[in-house]
């Protein structure tokens, strides 16, 4: 159905074809450390769970992780986020299909090609780090996913572009035919929910670590182990912490579950634009939240050109930012922005988030009109280091982008967007819409 849309209102014209894309081709060692499996109990790998905190102090940590059924698994990780996966009675032609979802093993979403040979099922455990703590790991002890597969199974996963199917765009329109007679009629708009139908709010268990924030299919919303101040952020989108003004202290200390769903179904997913209503309802029914809105002038970043170092975009090309790892060689930690047909006005879009401070996507002051292509790697470990003081590990100033006392660690973004694009992006004052905090209780009203 929407092939027949696309093509009927964009003339959207297509051809499928075969083309080399980077992947990862699974192959057998010298001698395999694997045991073969007997073909009893359950098939598949799984995450290894333990329900069990971690010893205070500890390099250890949990993770939690939803199932298809919605019901929460808590996985145990070691030390510099360590993850185990147990594997049972699997093929390795199943293995190489399993190997793209397991959690943070940063593999891509190409197929990988198992060409090891080996026949029957196996019994094995796969220990490797996450790949998207790796800023915050110690690299010393940091194990990949490669190196765990060689190491601990004897087998090789090494990089290869393989051919992969893929649909080749011959034309398509810019802007859609226009609608057909009766649409209006017969597509009234869909009224969402602006509140939730109920919701039950209790405190959190004083042992309990970490908090989780959840949207699910059917309208039912839950917030574990999390303060008001998070719900308030929620029920405000858009908004960075600066724009939200007179959060009273209790509201960042005291720590509450919520429970709540709605009448009507939300479909799967719904965005925070969707959700804001419902929660801004939740707070001033529950916590008697009464606000206002006006201008103030408050820092943010704004996009100025120096030596554009970027090239200039063919017009036909498809306008897209892809984000990836590092290339090789890279500090653990490392990122890569690959935008092509770009804006500059587009780009600053795509930087909101990227960094500290950047929680409001920054004004384009560039001046550079047209549409560009550009590469942007950065690190956030160095993003960290700067953030530091001085071997205290305590924060800097708001704002501070110095140099990152080890080079080797890589650029932090703000080092990369001027080093590597010949922009620059300066801390400047400008008007934005806040939110001014009135009245808000530090206990909510009773279930």
């Amino acid at each position: 159905m929407l092939q027949a849309l696309l093509a009927e209102r964009f003339k959207l014209a297509t051809h499928k074809d075969t083309k080399p894309l980077p992947s990862y081709v699974l192959t057998a060692g010298k001698k395999p450390l694997m045991k073969e499996g007997d073909n009893s109990g359950e098939t598949g790998c799984r995450p290894h769970a333990d329900s069990r905190p971690p010893a205070p102090g500890s390099n250890t940590g949990m993770l939690m992780m939803s199932g298809p059924d919605g019901k929460t698994t808590s996985i145990s990780l070691g030390p510099n986020s360590l993850i185990e996966y147990n594997c049972h009675n699997m093929t390795m032609e199943a293995f190489a299909v399993a190997l793209r979802g397991m959690v943070g093993a940063s593999l891509g979403q190409n197929p990988i090609l198992d060409q090891t040979g080996l026949k029957g099922t196996w019994n094995f455990d796969v220990k490797y780090t996450l790949g998207f703590f790796g800023p915050m790991s110690d690299t010393s002890d940091r194990i990949s996913m490669p190196d765990a597969i060689d190491k601990q199974l004897g087998l090789k996963l090494e990089a290869h572009p393989l051919p992969v199917a893929v649909l080749m765009v011959d034309s398509v329109d810019e802007k859609p035919g226009p609608n057909p007679p009766g649409v209006a009629e017969a597509l009234p708009p869909v009224a969402m929910p602006t509140e939730f139908e109920v919701a039950d709010i209790k405190l959190s268990d004083p042992e309990a670590r970490g908090g989780m924030f959840r949207t699910m299919a059917g309208g039912r919303f839950t917030s574990t182990n999390l303060p008001v101040s998070f719900l308030v952020q929620r029920a405000f989108p858009g908004l960075s912490n600066d724009q939200i003004i007179g959060m009273p202290g209790p509201a960042d200390s005291q720590r509450y579950d919520v429970t709540a769903k709605t009448a009507a179904a939300l479909g799967t997913n719904p965005d925070p634009e969707t959700m804001a209503p419902l929660i801004l309802s939740l707070l001033k029914d529950r916590f008697g939240l009464k606000y206002h809105t006006e201008e103030r002038p408050l820092p943010a970043y704004s996009l100025v050109a120096g030596k554009p170092k970027m090239k200039k975009a063919d017009p036909a090309s498809r306008t897209r930012c892809t984000r990836s790892n590092g290339p090789a060689g890279s500090p653990p930690g490392s990122s890569t922005l690959t935008c092509q047909n770009m804006t500059m006005a587009q780009f600053v879009e795509q930087m909101r988030g990227m960094g500290p401070g950047l929680n409001v996507a920054p004004i384009d002051a560039t001046g550079l009109e047209g549409s560009w292509d550009l590469t942007l790697t950065w690190n956030q470990r160095a993003a960290m280091m700067t953030m530091m003081g001085p071997g205290r590990g305590e924060s800097g100033p708001p704002g501070d982008v110095a140099t990152a006392s080890d080079p080797s660690g890589g650029y932090t973004l703000f080092e990369a967007v001027e080093k590597q694009l010949g922009l620059k992006l300066e801390m400047q004052k400008r008007p934005m819409p806040v939110i001014v905090i009135d009245h808000l209780e530090p206990k909510p009203t009773d279930n």
